[in-house]
């Protein structure tokens, strides 16, 4: 059974006709005598999509309770007992009810295209997946309904319904969309003209990015290999020199003109190593993210070859390469880069850009990394004195060789100066060994005449395959010095980077590491506003000195006002070059710093505004409840001409008590909070009974009567203060007696070095999620608009019972309710108590 075929419009924006075009082609469809079906569709009220409906046939809904509300689905199992060639099925991005076979929509039309029937359905761009943070950044409405992009973009047709702006808006406004009721809230919020236009835009650049992906499967298939003109693209060539700024510019600009992309490309030799500094390279791929384009790194022996590659690979039309820093005499020995590029560019147009480093610099010979001063001296010296003692030892010899084996012997010191000295002291050991050849073995000796052609010919060979040899050694010893050097930075940059991975202050270990990696006597990150100011130490290793600065080794910028500097040995061309990553790897850490502490303020200050928000919220409401009690009852009191009994008297004077109590409590724990927040709670800890602290706390609650003390007499004294002990208790207590209308039973045992009270209810208890909820400030489980309370007693008690060094936690009641347990240290297990001074809660709370 071959699989459905999935034809998806999509719409640009709600209401510009997806809907309408989806019926439309299945009315075409059916009238030319194909099977179409309705799976789902709404007409939401639209008496032009309901005309459309009519005439075909539908697919009863499958209906769904859920909440007590009836809804209605796709009815799967029904369509595919049906069976029909097409059905349509309205919003794909749809979220299905619970208790549907699948959670999404999407799922039900890929279980009707895997039985075999073709599937017409609609979808709005806002509703995929990878464009949901942008509509929401544009309209300023999240979209909860989405649909994977892979979803859409593997359907075998995909139609864009679009609109422009102005006439979906006047549809809006002729009642066309939604309801009357509604059209001025959406032309003033959702479907505003610059909306509706970035919708647009975008939904017309995601069908441009599909057409491609088919294009270029048409192309592959077909094998066609020359370029099609669809999207402009614009390859830039860098070599990672100064000038690549000004090719970006100009890249950036041809691209912008015609509304195309723009592609950065460092082309580098097989064997990976870059001969570009790092430090250039990263600032050309930053430059390239800010001019909006992608910065690439390719392989390639011929940078022409593996430039153009890349450009037809990308369909790319113009490439831009900078013109030749080359001398003329070079480019009269050897085509430079860009001739090539314009010899092979074919049907691609190639800009030659003139720079300010056009021919002013010269190309110098690349034979990799110097092999340094030593080998170098040892090498002319192989040349000079090793030709001269073979020459000697050959003179002496006279009868154990003869020319062929002379020209080899030569042709060894020549190979092996080249692999000790390098390139020029083999050519020069080549120069000589012909020479000493000529003059002293070959016919007639003694002279540079060459009377036989065959020695002139086996001469010429010699020094042709001497310099040939020795270029081949040369190049070799040179790359694979090059790909130890490479290797030795990579080990390094590896190794830092595990290394700070598993630190906590990364900073200090890297500039360890970078003391350690180039062997110099002290590493530090200086800071500056300007060249006039004095530096300041944002990190430094140990021994350090500031007034060495001046004369450091090294100092590579971290940014624009930081610098990492080196004091010791001088550093080779090399490490200066690594120098570099490690300043960069510094300003990373820098930056990761300042967003960690960006964060946390960020943080400390949403923590603020809620709780702000929360304490406005209680004001208004619980702390003007007692109040209100008071004031009503007091001037009940003060009206002359109402006579009180005396019951009624007694009563009103109750209320404005209770009231009064009441509003002291709350203002007493907004105090206890603020104090705790601020840290100036200092507790002074002694011996306490627990079981005359638990009584002497319930005494004044409402409903002391059903608190119930069990506790063992051998209970040890805990290590605590005993007027925070007292705020603890009575506000735990006080939230059980509220929660439960049955006893209250307060337990305590000594488990090692603590002990435990324990708080037991039978009231409805606390889920799980919630029970460490019910601790954080202002929060009222179960909060209802009579609540009493800020919702601040039990986070006033986490607060005191940490401060004292305890702990606090909800449990469920074995059999329903909420137990609290406190954790005290036991006296003689903690810190001892301090002598002096009150112990009463409130000097112990700095005002």
């Amino acid at each position: 059974m071959s699989r459905g075929v999935l034809r998806v419009y999509l719409g640009a924006a709600p209401g510009v006709g997806k809907t309408v075009a989806m019926l439309s082609e299945a009315r075409r469809r059916s009238e030319r005598g194909t099977d179409v079906v309705i799976g789902v569709c709404e007409s939401h009220g639209r008496a032009f999509t309901a005309g459309l409906m009519e005439g075909v046939e539908r697919i009863p809904l499958r209906a769904v309770s859920h909440r007590g509300s009836a809804l209605e689905e796709l009815d799967v199992a029904a369509v595919l007992a049906r069976r029909p060639e097409v059905v349509l099925v309205d919003e794909l991005a749809h979220t299905n009810a619970p208790g549907s076979p699948h959670a999404k929509r999407w799922e039900d039309v890929e279980e009707l295209l895997v039985a075999g029937i073709d599937v017409i359905s609609t979808v709005n761009v806002q509703h995929l997946e990878s464009l949901n943070d942008v509509v929401e950044a544009i309209t300023g409405v999240r979209q909860q309904e989405t649909v994977p992009d892979d979803v859409v973009r593997s359907a075998d047709q995909i139609e864009l319904v679009d609109m422009s702006p102005q006439a979906l808006r006047r549809r809006l406004a002729h009642g066309n969309v939604y309801a009357a009721a509604q059209v001025d809230a959406a032309l003033a919020n959702y479907f505003r003209e610059g909306n509706l236009s970035a919708l647009r835009e975008l939904s017309l650049l995601w069908v441009a990015d599909r057409v491609e992906e088919g294009l270029d499967r048409y192309r592959a298939d077909h094998e066609i290999t020359e370029l099609w003109p669809t999207r402009e693209r614009v390859v830039v060539a860098l070599t990672g020199g100064q000038e690549g700024r000004t090719l970006l510019r100009r890249g950036a600009q041809i691209a912008s003109r015609a509304g195309g992309e723009l592609l950065a490309v460092y082309v580098t030799p097989p064997d990976g190593l870059v001969d570009a500094k790092l430090e250039g390279l990263a600032d050309l791929r930053q430059l390239t993210v800010e001019l909006g384009g992608t910065f690439h790194t390719i392989k390639g022996e011929d940078i022409a070859a593996a430039l153009l590659e890349f450009a037809r690979g990308v369909s790319a039309r113009q490439v831009v390469i900078g013109a030749s820093r080359r001398r003329r005499w070079q480019e009269l020995l050897s085509t430079g880069v860009g001739q090539r590029v314009v010899e092979g560019s074919g049907d691609i147009d190639v800009h030659l850009v003139t720079h300010e480093l056009t021919r002013t610099v010269r190309a110098p010979l690349r034979f990799g990394p110097a092999l340094g001063a030593r080998r170098s001296a040892l090498g002319w010296a192989l040349a000079v004195l090793g030709t001269g003692a073979l020459a000697g030892i050959l003179r002496a010899t006279p009868g154990w060789h003869d020319l062929p084996l002379e020209v080899l012997l030569f042709l060894l010191v020549t190979v092996v100066t080249a692999l000790v000295g390098g390139l020029w002291p083999a050519l020069a050991s080549a120069v000589l060994g012909s020479l000493a050849i000529n003059w002293f073995f070959t016919e007639p000796v003694n002279t540079l005449t060459i009377s036989d052609p065959q020695n002139l010919v086996a001469l010429l060979v010699f020094v042709v395959v001497a310099a040939a040899v020795s270029s081949v050694v040369h190049v070799s010893e040179r790359r694979a010095a090059a790909a130890g050097s490479a290797r030795r930075e990579a080990d390094a940059l590896a190794a830092t980077a595990e290394t700070l991975l598993g630190e906590r202050d990364p900073m200090p270990a890297l500039l360890r590491q970078a003391v350690e990696f180039f062997a110099v006597d002290a590493a530090a990150v200086l800071s500056r506003d300007d060249v006039r100011s004095p530096w300041t130490v944002v990190a430094a290793t140990e021994g350090f000195d500031l007034t060495t600065v001046a004369t450091a080794s090294v100092r590579a910028p971290v940014d624009d006002t930081r610098v990492l500097v080196l004091t010791g040995r001088t550093l080779s061309g090399a490490d200066r070059r690594l120098v570099s990553a490690f300043a960069s790897r510094a300003g990373a850490i820098l930056h990761r710093d300042e967003l960690v502490e960006l964060a946390r303020e960020a943080k400390v200050l949403a923590k603020d505004n809620r709780a702000r928000t929360a304490l406005l919220a209680a004001v208004s409401h619980d702390l003007r409840t007692p109040l209100a009690s008071i004031k009503a009852a007091a001037s009940s009191l003060r009206q002359p001409d109402v006579v009180f009994s005396q019951d009624d008297r007694a009563d009103l004077l109750e209320t404005i008590e209770e009231s009064t109590d009441r509003l002291t409590g709350l203002v007493a724990n907004l105090l206890d909070m603020s104090r705790l927040q601020s840290g100036s709670v200092v507790p002074r800890l002694g011996a306490v009974d627990v079981e005359g602290a638990v009584a002497v706390a319930s005494a004044p609650l409402l409903g002391a009567d059903r608190v119930r003390i069990s506790m063992d007499a051998t209970l040890p004294p805990a290590e605590a203060d005993a007027g925070l002990l007292d705020r603890v208790l009575a506000n735990v207590l006080e939230n059980a007696l509220k929660h439960s209308g049955a006893e209250v039973v307060v337990q305590a045992a000594a488990t090692g070095s603590r002990v435990q009270v324990r708080v037991v209810d039978r009231g409805r208890g606390v889920p799980e999620g919630a029970k460490e909820t019910i601790f954080a400030p202002f929060q009222r489980f179960g909060d209802t608009p009579r609540g009493t309370g800020v919702g601040l007693g039990l986070a006033v008690a986490r607060g005191l019972v940490e401060a004292m060094g305890g702990s606090i936690v909800a449990e469920d009641t074995p059999g329903g309710g909420l137990t609290v347990v406190i954790e005290l240290v036991r006296h003689g297990h903690g810190v001892a108590a301090q002598d002096g001074g009150p112990t009463g809660a409130t000097a112990r709370m700095a005002p």
